[in-house]
């Protein structure tokens, strides 16, 4: 089928665009998935999620761009959700390092949110991949965010938190990720704002600080990892 995002898109199965998925893995993944862009992205390395506020401080964006830089030269695919703040600032810096970046997105393909990414996710469709789990003609509503939280943590081999406030949809997309036993990351920053009561119930629940970008790496299991023995730090 077309999409004005890239052309052709792909309607898939999630074990066909993943690969096989155990019993965990299948109880919340999507029954569909269409994909515009590079499905080879998805077997090129490890793929990690960089996510947080839609509202981002200057020093979270800073934070977002550096950790995807080092992640890219690291041989790591980014993954993130093509929204505002956080999300923008990692597959940006993807692209300007020359590396791969996924967008998980919570609209059909054919649909950019916020409007202001649309020159972005056509960027994406044409030279990485965009992802959805939303059929074109679907409404775009607040629960869809979430869902595509949880795909998105499906994706990812590792999730890694930047800035979040309480009531933030990263924080569905962390739950996800310790519920699928995937490696989930808060940076420093987050832990040393005494305003947020999340950071320490995710902590005790299994998620940790974030202290060098190769802590990401060093947590992902060797089974996932593609291609991970030929990167060096």
């Amino acid at each position: 089928m077309a999409s004005e995002f890239g052309g052709q898109f792909a309607t898939l199965t999630a074990e066909e665009l993943l690969g096989p998925l155990n019993e965990v893995e299948t109880k919340y993944a999507p029954k569909c998935l269409y994909a515009v862009g590079d499905q080879e992205l998805l077997r090129a390395g490890p793929r990690v999620a960089i996510i947080g506020s839609r509202q981002a401080s200057e020093a979270g964006l800073r934070r977002a761009t550096k950790l995807a830089r080092e992640l890219v030269e690291a041989g790591v695919t980014i993954v993130s959700g093509l929204a505002e703040g956080i999300d923008t600032a990692a597959h940006q810096a993807a692209l300007d390092a020359k590396g791969r970046t996924v967008a998980v997105i919570g609209t059909p393909l054919n649909i950019s949110y916020p409007a202001k990414n649309r020159s972005l996710q056509a960027r994406l469709a044409d030279e990485q991949l965009v992802i959805s789990q939303f059929a074109p003609g679907t409404p775009t509503q607040p629960k869809n965010f979430p869902q595509r939280n949880r795909t998105m943590a499906l994706i990812s081999h590792a999730s890694v938190i930047i800035e979040a406030g309480e009531s933030s949809g990263s924080l569905s997309q962390g739950w996800e990720a310790l519920r699928l036993g995937r490696p989930l990351f808060l940076l420093q920053s987050i832990l040393d704002n005494e305003a947020l009561h999340w950071p320490a119930e995710l902590i005790e629940y299994g998620a940790s600080v974030l202290g060098r970008t190769e802590d990401v790496l060093d947590l992902i299991p060797p089974s996932l990892q593609a291609g991970y023995a030929e990167l060096a730090f």
